[in-house]
């Protein structure tokens, strides 16, 4: 499908009318403090932790002033191309009005929030059932950590792991062959001098670290994109987490296209993928750093043990649990993706008796 269609697609499947596009701008941009409603869309970035009522100050200088003025009218051209896909006519949203309603879709139906002291910040008015859900999700975030190397003189970090099981991190078949090798069928080592830790904190605004060391490959896979690996219990003083609670079964209903989900990760600058503008209007230009990342089931392909999502991910997101927003188990390992095409995850509970993860021991519950 190309990628015109596919941000008409996805904006009518998230907002459904032009009302709800045009809440969800009002929401990204409160009145000014004077009092003024000014323009949608005005100078704040939509991942400054603030509540919806609280006002935002007048744009300083010229330049802060064109910018808010052109951020207004790219999400009022969004607005308008919801209008014209209600009223069925999708062929004549202009270029302009397609970039504005993708604008709205990124900044407002499929965020990446930023994640401080083990906390997420005000999300869009679309997810306020993520602020419902606030301290599970917290539980959740605090088992997911960036995957340091060390002794690479090119890498300072891979991607993104999870505790899955007792002193058990997942992640990516492709993250772990950064660091590993093999001399014989399922003996994986360390390739010398290399190392690899994970570190639960590497949050925006804070040089904090909490940081254990990997200390074993218990295996990579063949088939799947997926690599479990031992860390140490005790980081100083400090014991590790308890394993995040892993789904044996496909989430309750009988839809899993549609559910709601979350990612938690670390998405890096991915521009050989992914085109670099719309990242930027996503990620203010903020990568490496932790984030949660809301979305949907968009598919499933069972027979191939695949299933698809739409949060906004990247590159370094490689390795994070795909996590059910109603439960708050690890329903997939997401494993790569494209903008505005799939994003594709491991179902686990597809692959539970599979021998690597078996002898890894998940926390099945």
């Amino acid at each position: 499908m190309p990628p015109r269609h596919q941000v008409l697609d996805r904006a009518r499947r998230i907002f459904r009318t032009a009302d709800l596009a045009a809440e969800a701008v009002r929401d990204l941009d409160p009145p000014r403090r004077n009092g003024r409603t000014g323009h949608p869309g005005a100078a704040a970035s939509p991942f400054e932790s603030r509540g919806p009522a609280e006002a935002l100050p007048e744009p300083a200088s010229p330049i802060e002033r064109a910018v808010a003025e052109e951020r207004a009218q790219t999400l009022a051209d969004g607005v308008q191309a919801m209008k014209k896909l209600e009223q069925g006519k999708d062929d004549q949203v202009t270029t302009r009005e397609r970039h504005g309603l993708e604008a709205i879709v990124l900044l407002a139906g499929r965020p990446a929030i930023l994640i401080q002291d083990g906390d997420f910040m005000e999300p869009p008015a679309l997810w306020g059932d993520l602020k419902t859900a606030r301290e599970s999700i917290k539980s959740v975030i605090r088992r997911v950590g960036r995957i340091n190397v060390s002794g690479d003189p090119n890498l300072d970090w891979l991607g993104t792991g999870f505790l899955a099981g007792p002193s058990v991190v997942l992640t990516n078949r492709h993250v772990a062959m950064e660091f590993a090798k093999n001399d014989a069928p399922d003996a994986w080592t360390f390739r010398a001098p290399l190392g690899a830790s994970l570190d639960f904190k590497a949050e925006l605004g804070s040089a904090d670290t909490l940081v254990f060391r990997l200390t074993e490959i218990i295996g990579i896979h063949e088939t799947y994109d997926l690599a479990a690996l031992r860390i140490e219990k005790m980081s100083g003083t400090v014991p590790l987490p308890d394993p995040l609670p892993v789904a044996p079964a496909p989430p309750p209903g009988k839809r899993l296209v549609g559910r709601k989900v979350y990612v938690i990760g670390y998405p890096a600058w991915d521009g050989r993928r992914n085109d670099p503008e719309p990242m930027r209007r996503i990620f203010s230009d903020v990568y490496n750093v932790k984030r949660l990342q809301p979305g949907e089931i968009s598919g499933e392909a069972l027979r191939s043990f695949e299933i698809l999502h739409d949060c906004s991910t990247l590159g370094g997101n490689s390795g994070s649990p795909v996590v059910d927003l109603e439960t708050h188990r690890v329903i997939g390992l997401h494993f790569g993706g494209r903008y505005l095409e799939n994003n594709h995850a491991i179902p686990l509970w597809a692959i539970q008796t599979d021998p690597l993860i078996q002898r890894a021991g998940l926390n099945f519950q």
